[in-house]
């Protein structure tokens, strides 16, 4: 049987421009990813695909809020709308906009449900990317005044932040390939460059909120390779930590880039060419702006398996995969939490796990998603092997709660635990919501 402590945090979590919609309601501003989907269309996003109403979760939200309570939902990761609260991302406050995520801390407080926000889940200011985004310095004043002005108007109410979403798909994927908004293509030591500036950002938005609220939590959600030994040979383990840390030729795809940064503040000995030619530039005085989150968000979907030297496991033929052909890998779950805790040393929160399944409503009105149900089941059993190893995990959010725009692939995927209509938006829980509901009522002992 699974265990998990009697405080453990249950969850889901969804992102402000997947399910929001209202794309330029009540005086919000543009992000970089409703100029994304809206000047470049189909050439970067399936069928031509936005976010313009997604799942109008903006309109939604107390519907939203108390299918969350029906099933038993203990906290809500959403992200705040960086335009729908300041338009220009440094001007005026969009009073409008910032009520509504008021609204949305309310309902689900009053609901029993703990608000968990995060400031940047990707939708950066347009007039922001103007000036130079996130390769721009200055971004950290911005954000970090950001940050103030939403800790200030949530006051006590909520008790943990995460600062900022996978900074290694904003950078690699968002200005190294071109695959996600902005859509660019810089050279490697600019992409270094962001890396730095990310950091910095977030050690200034910690700080502003700190200064609000004290007692606060403030996380850090990075992402990357992470590797788990295939058996328990002498040393697996270890050989397992080394490739999950080590630079590769995809260097950004690692949490190192980032967190070791901001909880080690320097770099590793490793680390890439163009990343030590970047640090050759930091003033010095920079290093001690870098502020150690307070725990660690980890967004953990698959992982490598390796072998007792660290070398990777080839592939194997019709293995195991999720309707986006990514791997199921559950035993991800078991390693990832000690390898991250044995070189940080921070708590943590399982703030991203779920799947894509090929999901529809049956004849019967019903959404069986069997797959969806035997893979969290595997990865929490997986995760409550991790704490009792002594893994300091406070908490689980299964993404996401509902259907919603999955980027570069439109609506193509389904990762939700709600399946939503996208023609008339009706919400219908599917059978994984239900079993869910179950876990969480057990607090795991149902596992």
């Amino acid at each position: 049987m699974a265990h998990f402590p009697k405080d453990f945090t249950w969850g889901v979590a969804c992102a402000a421009y997947q399910c929001e919609g209202a794309w330029d309601a009540d005086g919000k501003g543009p992000s970089i990813w409703d100029d994304f989907c809206h000047e470049q269309g189909e050439a970067h996003v399936k069928h031509g695909d936005t976010g313009d109403v997604a799942c109008d979760s903006y309109h939604r939200f107390r519907e939203d809020v108390a299918l969350m309570k029906a099933h038993n939902i203990k906290a809500y990761r959403f992200s705040v709308s960086w335009p729908r609260v300041i338009p220009d991302g440094d001007g005026e406050v969009n009073e409008t906009g910032l009520a509504f995520y008021d609204e949305l801390v309310d309902a689900l407080i009053e609901n029993g449900i703990e608000p968990m926000p995060t400031l940047y889940h990707w939708d950066l200011p347009s007039a922001l990317q103007l000036k130079g985004g996130w390769q721009n310095r200055q971004i950290a004043e911005w954000f970090a005044r950001y940050a103030d002005i939403v800790a200030r108007r949530f006051g006590d109410r909520v008790k943990r932040y995460m600062t900022i979403n996978e900074a290694q798909c904003i950078t690699e994927l968002g200005y190294g390939m071109g695959v996600l908004a902005p859509g660019l293509k810089l050279p490697q030591t600019e992409i270094a460059r962001i890396y730095h500036n990310i950091a910095l950002a977030h050690s200034a938005a910690q700080r502003a909120i700190k200064a609000v609220s004290p007692d606060a939590l403030v996380g850090f959600v990075p992402c990357g390779k992470l590797c788990f030994p295939q058996c328990d040979a002498p040393g697996a383990l270890d050989a397992a930590y080394r490739a999950t840390f080590e630079y590769g030729a995809r260097w950004g795809f690692n949490f190192n880039i980032v967190l070791d940064s901001l909880a080690l503040r320097r770099y590793d000995d490793s680390a890439p060419e163009p990343v030590k030619r970047f640090a050759a530039t930091i003033p010095e005085g920079d290093w001690d702006l870098m502020e150690k989150p307070d725990f660690i968000g980890i967004n953990v979907y698959h992982g490598d398996p390796v072998d007792g030297d660290g070398a990777p496991i080839p592939h194997v033929p019709g293995e195991p995969l999720t309707a986006c052909k990514w791997t199921i890998t559950p035993e991800v779950m078991h390693y990832a939490p000690l390898l991250l805790h044995r070189r940080y040393g921070l708590p943590m929160i399982i703030s991203e796990n779920g799947l894509s399944c090929n999901d529809r409503v049956y004849l019967d009105g019903s959404v069986h998603d069997a797959d969806r149900i035997d893979f969290l089941h595997r990865y929490l059993v997986e995760l409550s092997k991790a704490i009792a190893d002594g893994a300091p995990v406070m908490g689980y959010l299964q993404w996401s709660f509902l259907d919603n725009f999955e980027w570069a692939s439109g609506y193509d995927e389904r990762f939700g635990i709600i399946y939503v209509d996208y023609q008339t938006l009706k919400r219908t829980p599917k059978d994984s919501a239900k079993w869910y509901a179950k876990v969480i009522e057990t607090n795991g002992a149902a596992l």
